[in-house]
């Protein structure tokens, strides 16, 4: 006779014999993620809808950054992932279009582009708009006036005491911070600046509202949580530097095809995300350290998504 836990490696072994099938694999979908919190809380959204409607996934949450998950996603590691519409400029290397500026020019731009190049549907979006920022502690905005983006590019010319914790991405990507020095007319130079390791605002944030290493500025979101209930504010981005980044599920035109209602399934769910109700979602998980599995469901749930 075979105890519970014999039983249960039994089950496991036959589990994972099952996921590493091909049948499963040619009808599962796999679903991937950023590594940030609300790459987490969107993936979960995605996961938790599709296997609400007995579609068999494949969790692969949180994988790494921008350019990790995206290259999954054309190698056919993963099927689907949330992407915002503004990352298309950087994609298609087409970032001095104005077209990027406009939330329903930039999707349409995006969409067609990736489908005819990749064979990637963009789904519908939502009208969240999760655009880089950056934000200051709020003493610091308040002793220097620091209002805009503007007051900040004139306040360090003058020699300010600027300090900020981004990701890798975010100073190097030319779109982003070069996009706001160029603009803005300032420099930051190696000892201004602390990379730290992912895309995470919320560890940029809580490094500069606890002022680890003098940091006293983050790299932030639009749809960051944390920010004002760190003690942060977000600077106005008052040329509109930055793209409209309207979070959007993408998927391989394969995998669609295998299961056409995903469309439909994940058409309510993202249009209801509007950037207050993220900023909710997202301080859950960042400030009140909910998990984000956890969070997705009681939003699927509370919202009526699933059943």
């Amino acid at each position: 006779m075979m105890g519970p836990f014999s039983r249960r490696s039994l089950l496991g072994c036959l589990a994972a014999v099952l996921l590493a099938s091909p049948a499963f694999a040619a009808t599962s979908i796999t679903v991937g993620s950023k590594i940030d919190t609300e790459g987490s809380l969107l993936g979960n959204l995605i996961l938790q809808t599709l296997r609400a409607h007995g579609v068999a996934t494949v969790n692969k949450l949180q994988i790494g950054n921008t350019k990790v998950v995206r290259e999954a996603l054309l190698s056919g590691q993963i099927d689907i992932y949330p992407e915002y519409t503004g990352n298309g400029a950087f994609f298609f290397s087409d970032e001095k279009n104005p077209i990027w500026k406009s939330p329903q020019g930039g999707y349409a731009r995006v969409k067609q582009l990736d489908w005819s190049k990749n064979q990637v549907v963009w789904l519908d979006p939502a009208p969240a708009n999760n655009t880089w920022a950056i934000a200051v502690r709020q003493d610091v905005a308040t002793a220097h006036h620091l209002k805009t983006l503007s007051d900040l590019g004139q306040w360090i010319k003058q020699g300010g005491n600027f300090k900020l914790a981004a990701s890798a991405e975010f100073i190097e990507r030319p779109d982003a911070l070069p996009a706001f020095e160029q603009a803005y007319g300032f420099t930051l130079k190696q000892d201004q600046l602390l990379a730290l390791a992912g895309g995470d605002t919320a560890l940029t944030i809580k490094t500069a509202a606890e002022n680890t290493s003098g940091v006293n500025a983050a790299m932030a979101y639009g749809t960051d949580g944390p920010v004002a209930a760190l003690g942060l504010v977000t600077l106005d981005d008052v040329r509109r530097v930055q793209p409209i980044y309207a979070p959007t599920p993408i998927i391989r035109g394969a995998a669609l095809a295998r299961e056409p209602k995903i469309a439909a399934w994940l058409r309510p769910v993202f249009q209801s995300l509007t950037g207050p109700t993220l900023q909710k979602l997202n301080a859950r998980i960042a400030i009140d350290g909910q998990d984000a599995a956890q969070v997705a469901a009681d939003y699927l749930k509370r919202g009526g998504f699933v059943h």
